[in-house]
């Protein structure tokens, strides 16, 4: 006959059934909060940012790269006194109080977030407050060492390491690659000592003639790279909201704009293309050109007749409008198309813009006005891109934002002829020593260029009286041309020095000047003059 079990052994039987069904309460509690909560809005604290590698400039200079942070949140029920709790954290932490007291006290989930990417110092200021129910979590804060310089440029990431402007957003997938595969670094185009340079020009002038936003591109012009790209007004991207008067708006690649006079480019690409006018041809100017209804006038005064070449050099809209017409419509809109710029421009930039132009009605005076650079937007890269084709020999470009190896050609499809290449630099020379563009030659970087000055126009249509937008776009060397450098302004204004005037000779031109003779020796351009010619053109 089996024994009864002694009082001291029942005991035993209790305490083990106590222990095996305290654990089972939390083993079962564990898998709740790591297994099917999952997540911040579930209550429990979630997986760390994923990883991004860094990005750096064409020399390995930093542009953005993760730092590690924590995330704070908290277990209500642990406190005694929630809005105490809810006080000392705010004071701990900069979040909100309100907010806090309210989580704290109806969050239906056990867990609630405090702050994200808290400083080392808020850590400690709240590990002082010695409170029960803490966590920390790790996770990453994007940090941007150049700030503004840079902004609209590489853009910023959203509190989860998400990269949602810039080349933050448009090289998400290289960035979590390389970061996946230990390599690092993503090294962009950028150089960072041009991007300085231009972001510093560009502010100054956006200051000397308080112009409402500014912007300026420097591009290579046979590998498609992007050395650098600044849009203004900027904003901080390390505080990751905006003050008054920033911007995160990038104007350079999102914006479209009609370009004036410097569009002219095109119609005497086209021109010199299709052997339409000759550039000792004399066209008539007169004091106006009508078009049915319309009639053509100048910015400035022009002389009754003038040769093709002057007529782009001294920028007239008459004589431009006359050598546009003889291409026609219907191979203007061919050859732009050809150029790229009815189309959105392509890059690893995501901020991209559709260029406006007329969809339907392409006649006589279309055909006129878009010649002189009204009637069709595009965006400023897009304008430099194809710009970069009428220069580096006519071959078809793709603007990049990647570092390309040293030696890379990444010219394609032959747009134009290399003759009318040729043309064209030596045409653009032209403008420069005779015509608008004077005060944008640096002296020993055979520059050429065009200006560019057109009235903006109005939200309900029309243009707005005395608002301009002034540009100035330069190749150089333009005996065989490296780089481009664009400068854009907004409503610029005139001052004391410029006589009054605030067209693109005086305002853009002359900035561009200063900034390639501050970037050309970095860029390893040689400071010396052109080959000299005999008349026909050939090299001595």
């Amino acid at each position: 006959m089996q024994e009864a079990p002694t009082v001291f052994q029942r005991r035993i039987v209790i305490g083990a059934g106590v222990c095996v069904a305290a654990f089972l309460l939390v083993g079962l509690r564990l898998i709740d909060v790591t297994m099917l909560s999952g997540g911040h809005k579930g209550g429990v604290i979630g997986m760390a940012a994923a990883a991004r590698a860094d990005l750096t400039d064409r020399n390995g200079e930093l542009l953005a790269r993760d730092l590690p942070v924590k995330d704070l949140y908290a277990r209500p029920k642990e406190f005694w006194d929630k809005a105490a709790a809810a006080r000392q954290l705010a004071a701990a932490t900069g979040a909100g109080e309100d907010r806090l007291l309210r989580g704290f006290t109806t969050a239906k989930s056990p867990y609630v977030l405090v702050a994200r990417q808290i400083t080392p110092d808020a850590e400690a200021r709240v590990m002082k407050l010695g409170l029960p129910g803490l966590e920390f979590e790790n996770t990453a804060k994007r940090y941007y060492p150049d700030g503004r310089t840079t902004a609209q440029l590489v853009g910023v990431t959203d509190p989860d390491n998400n990269g949602v402007s810039g080349l933050e957003l448009g090289l998400e997938q290289q960035l979590h690659r390389a970061a996946a595969r230990g390599e690092g670094a993503v090294a962009t185009s950028i150089d960072a000592r041009v991007q300085f340079i231009l972001a510093h020009e560009v502010a100054k002038a956006r200051k000397t003639f308080s112009a409402k936003a500014a912007g300026g591109i420097v591009m290579d012009v046979k590998t498609g790279e992007i050395i650098a790209l600044t849009s203004q007004p900027d904003f901080d991207p390390n505080q990751r909201r905006l003050s008054e008067g920033d911007s995160a708006r990038n104007m350079m690649s999102q914006d479209i704009y009609e370009l004036g006079s410097i569009f002219k480019i095109f119609a005497f690409a086209l021109a010199m293309e299709d052997h339409t006018v000759g550039l000792d041809e004399t066209l008539p100017i007169g004091k106006s050109l009508r078009i049915g209804k319309y009639s053509i006038g100048e910015a400035h005064h022009m002389p009754a007749a003038m040769a093709a070449r002057d007529i782009l050099a001294q920028s007239s809209n008459i004589g431009t409008a006359q050598i546009a017409l003889r291409s026609g419509g219907a191979r203007q809109r061919q050859f732009l198309t050809n150029m790229g710029l009815l189309s959105p421009v392509k890059s690893e930039l995501p901020e991209t813009a559709r260029p406006l132009y007329p969809r339907t009605q392409w006649g006589t005076i279309e055909t006129a006005t878009i010649g002189f650079g009204h009637g069709v937007g595009v965006s400023p890269l897009s304008f430099v891109t194809a710009m970069s084709t009428v220069v580096n020999g006519g071959r078809r470009i793709t603007p990049t934002f990647i570092r390309q190896d040293a030696g890379t050609d990444n010219r394609g499809a032959q747009v134009i002829k290399p003759e009318t290449s040729e043309t064209m630099r030596n045409l653009l020379r032209y403008v420069v020593t005779n015509g608008t563009g004077r005060s944008a030659d640096a002296i020993g970087y055979d520059v050429g260029g065009k200006t560019g000055t057109a009235e903006m126009p109005g939200p309900r249509g029309g243009y707005i009286k005395n608002a301009l937008m002034t540009s100035f776009a330069a190749a150089f060397p333009a005996h065989d041309p490296r780089y481009i450098v664009m400068v854009l302004m907004a409503q610029p204004k005139a001052t004391k020095e410029t006589f009054g005037f605030a067209t693109a000779g005086y305002t853009a031109a002359p900035q561009t000047g200063r900034i390639i003779a501050r970037i050309a020796p970095l860029l390893g351009v040689p400071n010396v003059p052109p080959p000299a010619r005999v008349a026909d053109g050939r090299a001595l």
